[in-house]
């Protein structure tokens, strides 16, 4: 199956649980398929948590959530030893963060400590615990919600754990019809209880080798690389995106292309998506840093970086 018909089948299967949500079905995709992680930033009630379980469930993926609250331990997270008196050993216990996709719920709610615990399995795809390492899942997604409006009680999140993650996602709230549309699918029964699974992890792997097939030209590539250098060089920006930020929208315009039925990235790929990979990957100079939104400042970036115009297409018919 083509990353086109995935996708189709997916936010086919999604939208019969939530409304309106196409464009973020697209972005999850895109990180499942570049094998990155999701944070997801909004305040409670607009279905968080509603759209990881329904796209784990279309997927027929292991899903787990953790709530991350204060008193909640690393160990709670990756898993422990304990001794079994009956055999008289310690037997490891796994943690919930062995799953395909995790829900790292509130994360901001969480101790640096705990929250620090996910650095390993993030990006190496494994736990160390007592020494010895265990490898999670070949599919393997990390999806963190957080609300920005409280303050009080929360541990924000250090620049190297935000960097962890390839997106940053505001669902938002519904429009007028859309909120009627929820109220009546919800009226009887969660929706999600019937949902039936209509793709599988052979799917997503099978996707991702069509990915690497995706031709980017070279002035799609300086585009991005002029973008990212914008960032370095901005006057209200202390600490631009890294080469990891390059690779990240390098490989997210490669996939949503494919997403989309095409072989080749065209920079609005690379426009679009940097919307959502960029801003939490830069860090404001000290007098923006409260009332400044990096958002705004990519928003800027990107209207001032030439756009190259050309055809983008693989002239030569090469696949890489």
């Amino acid at each position: 199956m083509n990353p086109y018909e995935l996708r189709k089948k997916l936010v086919e299967n999604v939208t019969k649980v939530m409304v309106g949500k196409e464009e973020i079905v697209d972005l999850i995709l895109t990180s499942i398929l570049c094998s990155g992680h999701i944070l997801l930033e909004d305040i409670p009630g607009v279905g968080k948590t509603t759209l990881a379980k329904t796209v784990a469930k279309s997927l027929n993926l292991s899903f787990s959530r953790i709530q991350f609250t204060p008193d909640l331990l690393p160990s709670d997270v990756t898993g422990i030893n304990f001794y079994n008196p009956k055999i008289s050993e310690f037997v490891f216990k796994k943690g919930p963060v062995m799953a395909n996709i995790v829900l790292a719920d509130e994360i901001n709610r969480a101790t640096p400590k705990t929250q620090s615990s996910l650095l390993e399995c993030m990006e190496e795809r494994q736990v160390t615990v007592d020494g010895v390492t265990y490898p999670l899942e070949k599919l393997f997604l990390v999806i963190a919600t957080q609300n920005p409006v409280e303050i009080q009680g929360t541990f924000p999140l250090p620049e190297a754990q935000l960097d962890r993650f390839l997106m940053k996602i505001k669902i938002g709230y519904p429009s007028f019809e859309e909120e009627i549309k929820i109220m009546e699918r919800f009226e009887a029964q969660n929706p999600l209880d019937d949902l039936k699974s209509v793709l599988t992890s052979e799917d997503i792997f099978n996707a991702q080798k069509e990915i690497e097939k995706v031709y980017i030209s070279r002035e799609c590539k300086e585009y991005i690389l002029n973008i990212i250098t914008a960032t370095r060089n901005h006057k209200d920006i202390v600490l631009g995106a890294s080469p990891r930020a390059s690779i990240a929208l390098y490989k997210s315009a490669k996939a949503y292309a494919a997403l989309k039925g095409r072989n080749y990235v065209i920079p609005d790929d690379i426009k679009y998506l940097s919307k959502f990979i960029l801003p939490h990957r830069i860090i404001l100079k000290s007098n923006l840093y409260l009332e400044g939104d990096p958002s705004n400042i990519v928003e800027e970036i990107l209207s001032e970086v030439a756009c190259p115009v050309d055809d983008f297409s693989n002239k030569e018919g090469m696949n890489s």
